[in-house]
């Protein structure tokens, strides 16, 4: 009894109370989620061992933007909830578990210090809809403790630190089966090509950005996201892919899908839609050979009308449901949109979701 004592004196002097800040002044931060093509090479354990084919992810940052508040709350105790989740926790600092459905965001309280605040969670994307949502939730909330920090008088984390910070944060709270390209995006936005460097621990990834801000308003106009209705768990699909890639089963297509994704960056960057198309039309033809259970009916359906109306389209994340998104010319984007609508108003909770290119990260 009396070594537990002592280590709870101790945690109660290292860590702070951040009620009488939050009471005078309310934190809030946003960051947006993401579509994407190349996903999974961002997964370590797939890129570090194939460093020599220079693995990449291109992702698009959306006006979906997820936001965290911070409020006062009682002394000793951190409480979270979120917008369509039923629960809220609330716990004794000291006892957070990070194994909980809230446990990515207790371990990022725990590690800024802070006690005696609520966490509220709110996201214009719908929950588990393959964008990155508890990702950009995350960087969100790291990005408002930052805040939060330098009220308390410590200095503001850097966009690079606040991504360093919420990847290790989630990839120890999922067993590191966790990628980095949801993180990414939320925190730089606009639209970018990753390149991963695992294996150099001072530069982990190199940035292209492809768009400046026209080209993301001409994308934009080029660009189509519906949600499936149907809600999905990456961390399950993803493993059986990684399974696969490390057995050496499916690693040839996961190799020639690297390839066309850096094609279709150089389509973009070159504001080339129909060829950036055709190249979406190619990484999801590979795709469907080497993940085939990313894909259920409906989203089939989806991308199959995004193809035969001269558009390419692909599941968001990790699919099994969530999202899909298409691209093609404008004309053509406006009749899929027309024909999307029409497919998915059977479906509960299912619609087309208004957005565009963000091209802000977290702030």
């Amino acid at each position: 009894m009396v070594a537990t004592s002592v280590n709870s004196d101790l945690t109660m002097s290292v860590f702070s109370s951040a009620r009488k800040v939050l009471e005078s002044r309310m934190v809030e931060a946003s960051a947006p989620c993401r579509v994407d093509s190349g996903g999974t090479w961002d997964i370590r354990s797939m890129a570090l061992p194939m460093q020599a084919i220079e693995p990449v992810t291109l992702n698009i940052a959306l006006s979906l933007r997820t936001r965290v508040n911070l409020l006062p709350f009682e002394d000793g105790m951190v409480k979270v909830s979120s917008e369509g989740f039923p629960d809220t926790e609330a716990h004794d600092f000291r006892t957070l578990p990070f194994d909980s459905p809230f446990g990515l965001f207790h371990a990022g309280v725990s590690y800024s210090g802070f006690h005696g605040l609520e966490v509220r969670i709110a996201s214009d994307s719908p929950s588990k809809a393959a964008l990155g949502g508890s990702s950009t939730a995350l960087v969100a909330l790291v990005k408002a403790l930052s805040k939060l920090a330098v009220l308390a008088g410590k200095p503001p984390l850097r966009q690079k630190d606040i991504l360093n910070l919420a990847f290790h944060l989630e990839d120890s709270t999922s067993s590191g089966k966790c990628g980095i390209q949801d993180q990414a995006a939320a925190v730089f936005g606009g639209v970018n090509l990753w390149q991963w460097h695992f294996g150099d621990r001072r530069t982990p990834y190199e940035r292209q950005a492809l768009l400046d801000c026209k080209g993301q308003r001409d994308l934009s106009e080029r660009l189509l996201v519906a949600f499936s209705g149907k809600s999905h768990v990456s961390a399950r699909i993803n493993q059986g892919w990684i399974e696969g890639f490390l057995s050496g089963k499916t690693r040839a297509g996961w190799v020639e899908a690297n390839g066309i994704v850096r094609r279709l960056a150089q389509a973009l960057a070159d504001r080339k839609w129909d060829r950036a198309a055709s190249l979406l039309r190619e990484e999801m033809a590979v795709r469907g050979v080497i993940t085939p259970d990313a894909l259920i009916p409906v989203t089939a359906r989806l991308i199959q009308q995004a193809e035969q109306a001269g558009c390419g389209a692909r599941f968001a994340g990790a699919g099994a449901g969530g999202s899909v998104w298409a691209l093609g010319e404008k004309k053509r984007i406006q009749e899929l949109k027309s024909t999307w609508r029409s497919t998915l108003a059977p479906i509960r909770g299912a619609g087309i979701l208004d957005c565009k290119v963000d091209s802000k990260g977290v702030r």
